[in-house]
């Protein structure tokens, strides 16, 4: 037990994660426009996000290296530096509107104006990136998790009709129309991220490098019992993440939906809209989570994206360096946050800014999955430990579910 609970970090940090101010926009969205209709897509989405985030986790693990690291072995530069450009590129537009969405609840609170809480919001999160070692920084995001408790409290303070509920989460409703293909994929894009994928193997590597296994060759290959504690954090951290991605689809679904309220315009909408039905407790307790689970992404999107540049470019990187270390890898995160913050003072909508982000990654990511599948499945990368059977199975569904959600959102 005392193993499980030491070893529980990584996956929960990731898990909650991917419930970002960008995920909290898709999924209130989807509740607002299409009620509980896609209540049934978090049943789908927690075992795939699991094993997609367990294959990315034995990656990190068993090759002492990030994704990015093990597809420049395998895959042509130019290749990589499509993905990574593209992945830097969603990721800064996903900064910006976090920190957008951050700071209008904040300002919702507070009174203050936004646009000075997104500077400070962007310079906290900036300093405790840079100055902090990696134990401190890990230690203060799984803290962080916490906050994402608030979703369902709202949903069981809002009241629901159960045996509709249950109904809609356990028969699934096809997509009709090209609007609902494309939520799907933006549900899809934003469970299924793809800088959650750099992020997981990333942060193995940082585990194994606080441990004190400073080498390559010292990180290399695992034993079962790290796999299995890994298998289980990840697990843990996704079953989360799809509980609260439930809870948040539900509490919009039965306040905003069923008053006719189906058009969200900012994430502050989203919140002020719960107040007439819901009252200010739950609203207050949307509003505090949509703050908190920033803290707590927003270094996860500008990391991912300069652990993907670093090992691409042979930075030296990581944040157990400090910023004389690792300047390039520190430099790529200051930058993106900094123009995410440009993006809120030009008056770039937030909403429809993650939206379509959510969008944009959930084509991205099947590419991606394939990527990860073929370096999952070398027995020389992977060390002789490649993915199971199973796990690899899951991962090409996924895959093809991805693909036929983004060819559907065209043709349909």
């Amino acid at each position: 037990m005392r193993s499980l609970l030491k070893s529980l970090g990584p996956g929960i940090i990731t898990g909650a994660a991917d419930d970002d101010p960008s995920g909290i926009a898709t999924y209130s969205v989807a509740g607002a426009q299409l009620g509980t209709k896609l209540l049934w897509t978090a049943l789908l989405t927690w075992p795939l996000m699991a094993a997609v985030q367990m294959m990315c986790a034995r990656i990190g693990k068993v090759t002492g290296q990030g994704l990015a690291a093990n597809f420049k072995k395998r895959f042509p530069k130019w290749i990589l530096l499509v993905f990574v450009v593209a992945l830097l590129i969603a990721n800064t537009i996903n900064i910006g509107a976090d920190l957008s969405g951050m700071a209008d609840a904040a300002a919702m609170l507070s009174g203050i104006n936004s646009h000075w809480l997104v500077v400070v919001f962007a310079v906290i999160i900036c300093w405790a990136t840079v100055k902090l070692q990696y134990r401190e920084f890990a230690n203060i995001l799984k803290w962080l998790t916490l906050v994402l408790f608030a979703y369902p409290i709202t949903a069981f303070v809002v009241g629901a009709n159960w045996s509709q509920v249950l109904r809609d989460t356990f028969v699934p409703s096809i997509p009709h129309s090209q609007d609902q293909w494309a939520m799907l994929v933006a549900i899809l894009g934003t469970t299924i991220s793809p800088y959650l994928f750099f992020w997981q193997a990333s942060e193995e590597v940082e585990e194994e490098k606080s441990a004190g296994q400073t080498t390559l060759a010292l990180r290399r290959g695992a034993t079962a019992e790290e796999l299995d504690l890994r298998n289980i954090d990840v697990g843990v951290g996704a079953f989360f993440s799809n509980i609260v991605m439930y809870f948040i689809i539900l509490a919009t679904a039965v306040t905003l939906n069923r008053h006719g309220i189906t058009h969200i315009e900012t994430s502050r909408d989203a919140a002020e809209a719960l107040r007439p039905f819901a009252g200010k407790f739950a609203t207050t307790l949307f509003t505090v989570g949509i703050i908190g689970v920033g803290f707590l992404a927003i270094p996860t999107l500008a990391g991912s994206a300069a652990y993907a540049f670093a090992e691409t470019l042979g930075w030296r990187q990581g944040l157990n360096l400090n910023l004389r270390q690792a300047r390039w890898f520190y430099a790529l995160i200051l930058v993106s946050t900094g123009v995410g913050v440009a993006l809120d003072f030009i008056g770039v909508n937030p909403v429809k800014a993650l939206y379509w982000t959510a969008v944009i990654n959930g084509l991205l990511a099947p590419f991606l999955l394939v990527a990860i599948l073929i370096v999952a499945a070398n027995k020389k990368l992977m060390q002789g430990q490649p993915s199971s059977y199973l796990g690899w199975s899951v991962v090409a569904f996924t895959t093809i579910a991805m693909f036929v959600a983004g060819v559907g959102m065209f043709v349909f």
